[in-house]
């Protein structure tokens, strides 16, 4: 199979706790793909697998057609990834913190990321730490899309956001 995401019998486990039954599927570029199931079903594990934040127990997976475990840096810059808990405690200003993290990320077109900003009605110029789970949430998002990735990994990504903010990122 090729793929943007392509897993064969990709599994997870935690001593007895199956944290992810084997898992053998291929998402397509272009494609829109989402995963559904209760709490504990392995969802978030899945995600942290293709980024090589965990490792599997059994099984393999291919990114962009590269082994995660393999791809490092190079292809975490190729993925824009926003995690289902996302914590941000800072000092700093959220487009301080997004500058930071333009520089890590790789190449951010010039206006991208206040253009997104905009239209997720972030302002910039608030100190993280004392934004609101919504307002976090939105800084969460803009750093996923600025550096326009080839894959987008997105866990609970309207969690927190407003109705009309939901809307937008949905557009």
């Amino acid at each position: 199979m090729t793929g943007a995401v392509v897993t064969n019998a990709l599994s997870k486990r935690y001593g007895a706790n199956t944290a992810l039954a084997p898992l053998t599927l291929s998402v397509g570029a272009g494609e829109v793909f989402g995963l559904i199931g209760p709490n504990g079903a392995g969802k978030t594990t899945f995600m942290r697998l293709l980024l090589d934040i965990i490792r599997p127990t059994g099984g393999s997976a291919r990114v962009l057609g590269e082994d995660p475990r393999r791809g490092g840096a190079p292809l975490r810059r190729r993925v824009g990834y926003l995690p289902g808990e996302l914590r941000l405690e800072s000092r700093a200003r959220a487009g301080e913190l997004l500058e930071h993290y333009a520089r890590i990320s790789g190449p951010v077109r010039p206006g991208a990321t206040e253009r997104l900003a905009e239209r997720l009605q972030l302002d910039l110029g608030q100190q993280v730490g004392k934004l609101s789970k919504g307002n976090k949430q939105k800084v969460g998002l803009v750093q996923a899309f600025m550096h326009q990735p080839e894959l987008l990994v997105l866990d609970e990504p309207t969690s927190g956001l407003d109705p009309l903010v939901q809307k937008e990122f949905l557009a």
